[in-house]
């Protein structure tokens, strides 16, 4: 009895030796590439560079951050499906990894199956904005003006298939106003539009829009959280502006190739969260109007599946076909 219990514990230590050996040979004597689907600059870059920075600090890692740009995010997507799943190639991106193949012709994956989810770090809540070259101040008052005059207003969309978009998919619903959409390439020539009153409405992450509130030209029109939110406390929420439960955000994360050891990711994603809670990230992020996220590995599997089924209820309400 006692020879056969030493054989068996013996025989278990010799399995489990590979996996142990291999998760103490990570994260030392590589690189670890963390690739950014995106320019430098924008929040996904910054999120990127602060898994990276964190990398090293915490885990003694030797990090490089990748911009592998093109595609709406495909290329760099793509370089992390095809890489080895032995924890040296990371994916930090953002809400559209999640939708892509629901937007794209050329997103031949799975989200849920073919990549390991192994962090959501941050996210911003939208913003619902308007041109300051008309007198509306309320949702309410927008509404009834686009319905009066339809040909009057359209909402711009920042990208096709943006959390945005839905968002205004959602709100064209919700509120019977059936706005036309104008999609644009980004953010910038969306806002450009809205200052000069050539576009009427616009919604997007908070990050990008708030700071354009300040001289008059946009002005905000409600936030799309279930409670006002701490970096724009004087905008009201979309609930307080009639709509209830309309709640909408862009959110950034972390992935890996399919089937990196559960152990790195595990490790990944405790380091980040406890990224997330220091009291200078929190005020750096927030300086961004960037709100921290700490999760674990399930729950935000569970988040995502829920961000997944909505997105393909609204894109099919809509009949929209992948481009």
């Amino acid at each position: 009895m006692k020879r056969r219990t030493l054989l068996g514990t013996a025989a278990a230590g010799l399995l489990a030796a590979p996996a142990v050996q291999a998760q103490d040979a990570w994260p030392r004597g590589r690189v670890i590439r963390v690739i950014c689907p995106w320019p430098p600059g924008a929040a996904n870059d910054a999120l990127a560079r602060l898994l990276g920075q964190k990398l090293q600090e915490k885990l003694g890692a030797t990090t490089v951050v990748e911009n592998r740009v093109g595609g709406a995010g495909l290329i760099g997507t793509n370089a992390v499906l095809q890489a080895a799943p032995d924890g040296f190639t990371l994916l930090a991106s953002a809400f559209n990894t999640a939708v892509m193949p629901l937007v794209l012709k050329g997103a031949n994956f799975d989200p849920q199956r073919d990549l390991e989810v192994v962090a959501r770090t941050a996210q911003a809540p939208l913003v619902m904005v308007m041109t300051g070259a008309r007198p509306q101040r309320t949702v309410a008052e927008v509404v009834a003006a686009a319905k009066a005059n339809p040909r009057d207003w359209n909402i711009a969309i920042s990208s096709l298939g943006s959390a945005g978009h839905l968002a205004t998919i959602e709100f064209n619903r919700r509120t019977g106003a059936n706005l036309d959409m104008v999609a644009y390439r980004g953010t910038q020539p969306a806002l450009t539009d809205l200052m000069g009153g050539n576009a009427q409405l616009l919604i997007d992450p908070s990050f990008a829009l708030l700071p354009a509130t300040g001289d008059g030209r946009v002005r905000a029109l409600g936030i799309a959280t279930a409670q006002r939110s701490p970096l724009a406390p004087s905008v009201p929420t979309m609930a307080e502006a009639g709509l209830p439960g309309y709640e909408f955000q862009s959110w950034y994360g972390v992935w890996a190739p399919k089937g990196t050891p559960a152990e790195i990711c595990q490790r990944i994603n405790a380091m980040m969260q406890e990224t997330m809670r220091e009291a200078a990230i929190v005020e750096r992020l927030s300086a961004q109007i960037l709100e921290p996220v700490t999760e674990s590995i399930e729950q935000t599997r569970r988040f995502i599946a829920n961000e997944i089924s909505r997105a393909t209820e609204l894109l099919r309400s809509v009949n929209y076909e992948p481009v």
